[in-house]
């Protein structure tokens, strides 16, 4: 099979795409962040069996030396590596530029100079902003509402900007909110799984009233490795999402059902965004994504909720988590 190399391997969605490429018989490599304590993120919890095919190059997106090595010898790229946290691109914006915007140049580059097959290159439904129109199609207008949507709108233009001017083999995929096992608390739903775990009866939780599109992390990781096996993707940006939008206060009183717990949600202003930054509404347009590849998520919400309750409930998972504190 082809070697891929896999930025971001260490985080989230990047440690679960990883571990699906290996049970699929790919050879990866996997970029996971340079630290002294040599871990490797999440990567460190993953089956024994598939860590033992694991290619692991420790590194930092942000330096063009780091990129060319890491992806010397493999025949594509999923590029994944990003600052993510909407809230902390407030406080120290500059940082965003450089791991987004800078990161994506160098693997752009990279990957030009070395003549890969195919660089999948990740969006976010927040380049949208608040939604114009839902469901939101490819073609809705951008708007970055945060320093985080603005540098990953900039990463976007860049990706696309290579494959206009150097042909560079170039697919975007554009997840809307995904959720699932070893997500950040930085995200709502391990927020309020994590308070719920706690024996808090009273979440504490910013807007309750903006709606989002959730899809559960494996769905989002078979879209990204459809468009990957697609000849139909190359140049083009796709949605992928689940095709159902849900509010922020109700997906609580939902999570909430399911654990079997009465609750109350106390407003925390800290959890607020700036009422200009807020998005209100995301909700994604799957057509092109089924058009192009057949593929569509087969997880729905109650599933998928259930599966990440699951998954929290045990104490090896949840002592990653501080519910006590707020995770900007």
């Amino acid at each position: 099979m082809k070697k891929v190399l896999v930025t971001g391997a260490d985080g989230f969605i990047g440690s679960h795409l990883t571990e699906e490429l290996i049970k699929r018989g790919y050879d990866v490599r996997a970029f996971v962040l340079y630290n002294s304590f040599n871990s490797w993120g999440w990567l460190d919890t993953i089956p024994k069996g598939i860590k033992s095919n694991l290619d692991v190059f420790s590194g930092d997106i942000r330096d063009l030396h780091s990129v060319k090595k890491a992806m010397s010898g493999c025949d594509s790229v999923f590029h994944l590596a990003a600052l993510i946290s909407i809230p902390y691109s407030y406080v120290s914006p500059d940082s965003y530029v450089d791991t987004n915007m800078k990161g994506t140049l160098n693997i752009l580059q990279a990957a030009n100079e070395l003549g890969v097959e195919k660089v999948v290159h990740t969006s976010t439904s927040e380049v949208y902003g608040s939604a114009e129109f839902v469901p939101i199609t490819e073609k809705h207008p951008l708007n970055g509402q945060s320093p985080y949507s603005a540098t990953k709108i900039g990463a976007d233009q860049l990706a696309m900007s290579f494959y206009n001017s150097f042909n560079t083999p170039i697919t975007i995929l554009r997840p809307f909110n995904t959720y699932g096992p070893r997500q950040s608390a930085r995200a709502i739903i391990p927020t309020i799984i994590t308070q719920l775990s706690a024996d808090k009866q009273i979440l504490d939780l910013g807007s309750l009233y903006p709606t989002r599109d959730f899809s559960y992390v494996l769905d989002t990781v078979n879209g990204f490795i459809t468009v990957y096996e697609s000849d139909k993707t190359v140049g083009e940006v796709i949605n992928c999402g689940s095709d159902y939008e849900i509010s922020i206060g109700d997906l609580a009183k939902k999570i909430a059902n399911i654990v079997g717990i009465k609750i109350d949600i106390r407003t925390d202003d800290i959890r607020i965004r700036p009422k200009k930054s807020e998005v209100q509404r995301l909700w994604s347009d799957n057509k092109k994504l089924l058009q192009l590849t057949k593929f569509k998520p087969s997880i729905s919400l109650d599933d998928g909720l259930k599966r990440t309750i699951d998954w929290f409930s045990y104490d090896e998972n949840i002592k990653h988590y501080k519910s006590h504190i707020y995770n900007v």
